[in-house]
């Protein structure tokens, strides 16, 4: 998996009056913990333009002031008007814990029902992965070479190497929807059999 780098400063003064002069200079307050302890720091907000704003899963190599940690973005937060960021939390990796990140998933293969006038539609653009770190996959790749008119690809049916998918393994991931055009003819088909 990609590792993008994010340089922060310790902060001396914590509070709200402080993490708010922060953002009005293009700072965003963070904080880093595990281990029982936890660093509160700021970084440009620019610099989480290729974290937050992607598609894709990343992980982080902090540098606070010369003192480097391995982690993950844990949570972030956003002002409901401007939704600029607010907050940012990560955690540290270790080697033997397992961690929890959400995975985007891609589409493989051509599905026969897209061929038959059907649309893809996919339902999650991500699932929540639980993995040792070194194990973590970038991408899910989802097979729909075998999905017809109205049918899905569920969670259940995808293989796990050395990663456990947390989400349901009932919920679809993408389905070949039948148009609306269809849907008439298989009705007007049906009653000419009768």
């Amino acid at each position: 998996m990609k590792t993008i780098e994010i340089i922060g400063y310790k902060r001396a003064n914590l509070g709200k009056s402080e993490s708010k002069r922060l953002r009005e200079e293009g700072m965003v307050p963070c904080v880093v913990y595990g281990d029982g302890e936890q660093e509160h720091f700021y970084s440009p907000a620019i610099l989480f333009r290729d974290l937050i704003y992607t598609p894709e899963a990343r992980f982080v190599k902090l540098n606070v002031e010369g003192k480097e940690y391995d982690c993950i973005m844990q949570d972030n937060q956003f002002h409901p008007v401007s939704e600029s960021i607010l907050h940012v939390d990560f955690l540290k990796l270790k080697e033997d814990r397992p961690v929890k990140m959400n995975i985007p998933v891609k589409l493989k293969g051509n599905a026969p029902g897209i061929v038959k006038g059907g649309k893809m539609q996919l339902k999650v653009r991500h699932l929540r992965v639980k993995a040792l770190p070194k194990d973590m996959p970038e991408h899910i790749e989802v097979d729909v070479s075998k999905l017809d008119l109205g049918k899905s690809v569920k969670v259940g049916e995808i293989k796990q190497e050395n990663y456990e998918i947390q989400n349901n393994n009932s919920v679809s991931i993408a389905t070949v929807i039948i148009p609306r055009a269809l849907r008439g003819k298989k009705t007007d088909e049906e009653g000419e059999d009768a």
